[in-house]
């Protein structure tokens, strides 16, 4: 979409010629869908989106239903942290996971003197502290510390599986996807 044609009031996509009305996102003449639309505020030089959308753009959660999105997207508590901050460390409880919307979060996996980075960086819409998505897995094993300023979507880990149970279509897709993240971190360089 970056090299589309723009007028001021609609985006022609250069490829397919699909065109949308910029102004609500509505498909026109061929497009076959609407774009998505975000809320954006801007402060001085600063754009911030409207982290709402910040669910459907990492990959544990893309393509489930849209109902269930929208219920899981209702449970998400936006929360800012400052840099520095703890965000849980191992033995904590697992009673949350969160959904990176900005900034940078550092991990440490292992205790005391035992510990290793855990060896990638997140991206906007990706999910960590995962344990609270696992049965049996009440406490933490890893840290996380935020390394500039970040804003996180909180989602309580009990009440995502239970909606999850009650769409077993989508559970099934954000489960499988869970295990081949949990599969990639368990092979990743300096996590062994």
């Amino acid at each position: 979409m970056c090299e589309g044609l723009f007028d001021g009031a609609v985006l022609t996509c250069h490829q397919h010629l699909w065109q949308w009305d910029i102004r609500s996102g509505a498909p026109m003449g061929l497009a076959e869908a609407p774009l998505e639309v975000y809320n954006v505020l801007i402060e001085g030089d600063a754009i911030y989106v409207d982290s709402q959308g910040a669910l459907n753009v990492g990959e544990l959660f893309t393509g489930i239903a849209e109902s269930t999105l929208a219920a899981l997207t209702a449970m998400a508590k936006r929360e800012q942290y400052a840099e520095g901050s703890t965000l849980y460390k191992p033995g904590d409880p697992a009673e949350d996971f969160f959904v990176l919307d900005s900034g940078r979060v550092e991990f440490q996996i292992g205790r005391d003197d035992r510990t290793s980075p855990a060896g990638f960086m997140l991206k906007k819409g990706e999910v960590f502290g995962w344990a609270a998505l696992l049965e049996n897995q009440p406490h933490r094993i890893a840290s996380a510390r935020v390394l500039e300023k970040s804003v996180l979507l909180r989602i309580n880990g009990r009440q995502a599986l239970r909606l999850l149970e009650s769409d077993p279509a989508s559970g099934y897709i954000v489960m499988r996807r869970l295990s081949a993240l949990i599969a990639r971190f368990l092979a990743a360089p300096g996590t062994k």
